[in-house]
């Protein structure tokens, strides 16, 4: 499902506000971030293009110690924790297992709340990474309320990814690598949860690629964020149903909303089983284990072919932690 461009009346009502997000701050960023999450593969698949209908360009943000582009935020936000620092999240997954990474290796104990029914791969890895993982409420949203609440009760720091600017620019630095492309994007499909990852990218390509039309990726079962975008205010749900547990936001982050403004160019609803074929054909021709999350873009694609036909299309594959039954049940593998 498309929808259209912002309506008018709630960009001119953000003309005035400062950003928090600058491309300067960004370009900082890499000095800070553990290279092991720099500069990730990105090239046209020639076998999926063929299949897409356009020029398929993939960064790849798997090929790392916990396998999402998650690492870039945690890294240089941590690089600023003083040691000792007791540091609490919440994550579906992979932003736990970012932040369990960059703080073992600085000996900073990390906590993680998360949903009762989290992706048990995610939950394995979050502990084994030192994580102490903690299980509250029913998704997301609820295990992050739960972890503020226990933040300020304890005295401890509460990290919010796509609040805590640093996840933000983190996940921008993705957009000064795809700056080095031999051809600019036509299109950069971006898949949208809290908002890092599309607000980091988008402020480094708009500043410095603005012909590269940017549009968020949602799943259709988790429409709180794009929903917000077009009416220009905060849209809350009661629930998601979606596959994608990266992408599962009911209660947008006001300021990761605020960020959003005269970022995209447009935003897309696609359905799990688009996600899930969009997977499929990742895995048959570019080799590649990819979430659900990190399908949404192929996925966009694949509900509007015509929409793209022809032209550079860049998406970033975000994650991939795909558990032992996900693998056999989407993929068909083990």
């Amino acid at each position: 499902m498309a929808l259209g461009p912002r309506p008018q009346n709630a960009l001119m009502r953000s003309h005035e506000r400062p950003r928090r997000l600058s491309i300067e701050r960004i370009e900082a960023a890499v000095t800070s971030i553990d290279p092991l999450f720099l500069d990730t593969p990105q090239f046209e698949s020639e076998s999926l293009s063929a299949a897409l209908g356009v020029r398929a360009v993939l960064k790849v943000e798997t090929v790392n110690p916990i396998r999402s582009f998650k690492g870039r935020g945690a890294s240089l936000y941590m690089s600023g924790t003083p040691l000792g620092t007791e540091v609490i999240c919440a994550s579906a997954g992979n932003f736990g297992q970012a932040m369990a990474y960059a703080g073992r290796g600085r000996g900073i104990a990390v906590t993680v709340y998360a949903a009762e029914q989290a992706n048990p791969l995610k939950v394995e890895r979050m502990r084994a990474l030192g994580a102490n993982v903690v299980f509250f409420g029913e998704d997301f949203d609820a295990a992050r309320a739960e972890a503020r609440r226990v933040a300020e009760e304890r005295g401890a720091r509460l990290v919010v990814d796509s609040l805590d600017v640093e996840t933000v620019e983190g996940a921008g630095t993705i957009g000064l690598e795809l700056l080095r492309l031999e051809r600019p994007l036509d299109v950069l499909l971006v898949p949208l949860g809290n908002g890092a990852l599309c607000n980091g990218v988008a402020t480094v390509m708009k500043r410095r690629s603005p012909t590269t039309r940017i549009i968020a990726v949602a799943a259709a079962g988790a429409s709180a964020m794009v929903e917000s975008w077009r009416s220009g205010r905060l849209v809350e749900h009661d629930r998601t149903d979606t596959i994608a547990d990266g992408l599962a936001t009911r209660s947008p982050i006001p300021e990761a909303f605020a960020d959003m403004r005269g970022l995209i160019d447009d935003a897309l609803l696609v359905a799990d089983g688009s996600m899930i074929v969009g997977m499929r054909l990742l895995h048959a021709h570019a080799g590649l284990v990819a979430e659900p999350s990190a399908a949404a873009g192929v996925a966009a694609i694949l509900e509007d072919p015509e929409r793209f036909r022809g032209s550079v299309v860049g998406t970033i594959i975000c994650g991939g932690n795909v558990a032992d039954e996900q693998m056999r049940r989407w993929l068909g593998v083990g």
